[in-house]
């Protein structure tokens, strides 16, 4: 491991993981070995690769920089992401082997590797540990540079959606002993001004969704002044009510459209005790799936913040039982024809799945009704309880597998 770090920290911040990975292909006597990055659709895997000036190379180009996608097709890489296990598939030219490169439930990308012998368990165990490391290595770097962020996207951005990423959490998904939350964005042609946010503090849970009035960059602009505003009085410590009313404050005077506003769910939950306060200001109400039923959470009325200066607002609170699960949503999932949509049945198609993949298969079942071009986004954000704060987590490799989705059936 001080080897494959030490090759880390001397390579440049685009060569970091080509530098780990050849450590680690040296010290297996691998055939091969290469790094896949989870594409930022949640649909695919995208292989990186510098390519020599002139070489050939299919896929997306940016000088010598080769993008490839490979979609999930239900094979033993969706697999591995999906079960947080390694896979081996014995092939003619030697034994291929995935690993997750997982960090607290966030599925960033593969490890894959061609061995000349079937491998042993512990050299499973050591290989699901390396690609532990590089989860860290891809995060650490990805700071620096664009390269990661180029490769994962499958599709050029507007200006309103680099906006619109930038409001986005770093991880979409955290895994922690009390908790294991995910959230997810589908776009629409236009960008319509959604987005979700997380913080995680010592005792408590802070987390929101938003949707700010029309598309574009007007939106999104709308959405940075809400998510800024949210953010600053958070990080003062300011309650749900205080972050609503300086929220409704901020947008009532600096928008750039008169008259914009956003809606929001916002949420504080205490680690100790399960309590959940929730603020609702114009949106779509949250929902409990507990038990098999779901019900929309009944909580006090307010304003879209913007759209009154002088607004009050109140919260209310549920307390969450081990195995609950709370599902937050924008309008996009319930407009049109994805109002047509069975959220109910839905939700209990999908309670086994990890809410990694359950904001995705969501996702999906909007795009199935209303795609492949949404007229609105649609943003999710699910919390499963569980329950034990404080209590140490059972993971391997980055991920509680516990926690995992099951298998694809074969």
């Amino acid at each position: 491991m001080a080897d494959l770090l030490e090759a880390a920290e001397n390579a440049s911040p685009v060569e970091a993981v080509e530098a780990v990975t050849r450590e680690l292909g040296k010290g297996l006597g691998a055939l091969s070995i290469g790094f896949l990055i989870a594409d930022l659709s949640g649909r695919a895997l995208v292989r990186m690769a510098q390519m020599p000036f002139g070489g050939a190379g299919e896929g997306r180009r940016d000088g010598d920089e080769v993008a490839t996608v490979a979609p999930f097709d239900g094979g033993p890489a969706e697999q591995a992401l999906r079960s947080q296990t390694v896979q081996v598939v014995e092939q003619p030219d030697g034994w291929l082997v995935l690993a997750p490169v997982t960090d607290r439930g966030e599925a960033i990308g593969l490890l894959e590797i061609v061995l000349p012998d079937e491998p042993a368990p512990p050299m499973l165990e050591e290989i699901g540990r390396t690609a532990h490391v590089l989860a860290f290595v891809v995060i650490a770097n990805r700071r620096y540079t664009d390269l990661f962020e180029w490769g994962q996207r499958t599709t050029p951005f507007t200006l309103s959606a680099e906006i619109q990423r930038r409001l986005l959490p770093n991880s979409f998904t955290c895994e922690a002993s009390a908790f294991v939350l995910s959230g997810w964005l589908e776009p629409a042609a236009s960008i319509g001004g959604d987005t979700f946010d997380y913080s995680l503090a010592r005792d408590e849970l802070h987390f929101s969704v938003t949707d700010a009035m029309g598309h574009g960059v007007a939106s999104a602009l709308t959405a940075t002044l809400g998510v800024g505003s949210l953010r600053n009085s958070r990080r003062r410590a300011a309650d749900l009510v205080a972050q609503a009313e300086t929220a409704n404050a901020a947008v009532a005077e600096h928008a750039t459209v008169p008259g914009s506003y956003l809606t929001a769910v916002l949420g504080r939950l205490d680690l100790r005790t399960g309590v959940c306060a929730l603020l609702n200001a114009g949106h779509v109400p949250p929902m409990l799936v507990r038990d098999g039923d779901t019900q929309a959470l009944p909580l006090p009325g307010n304003f879209p913040l913007g759209m009154f200066a002088g607004a009050s607002y109140r919260a209310g609170e549920i307390t969450m039982r081990p195995g609950d699960r709370l599902v937050l949503v924008t309008d996009g999932v319930r407009e049109r024809n994805a109002a047509r949509l069975d959220l109910p049945a839905l939700f209990r198609s999908i309670v086994d799945l990890h809410p990694r993949e359950a904001v995705r298969a969501l996702a999906d079942a909007v795009l199935e009704v209303s795609g492949p071009t949404l007229a609105d986004d649609a943003t999710l954000l699910i919390l499963d309880w569980h329950g034990g704060h404080g209590e140490d987590r059972r993971t391997r490799a980055g991920a509680d597998q516990m926690r995992a989705s099951p298998a694809l059936p074969e």
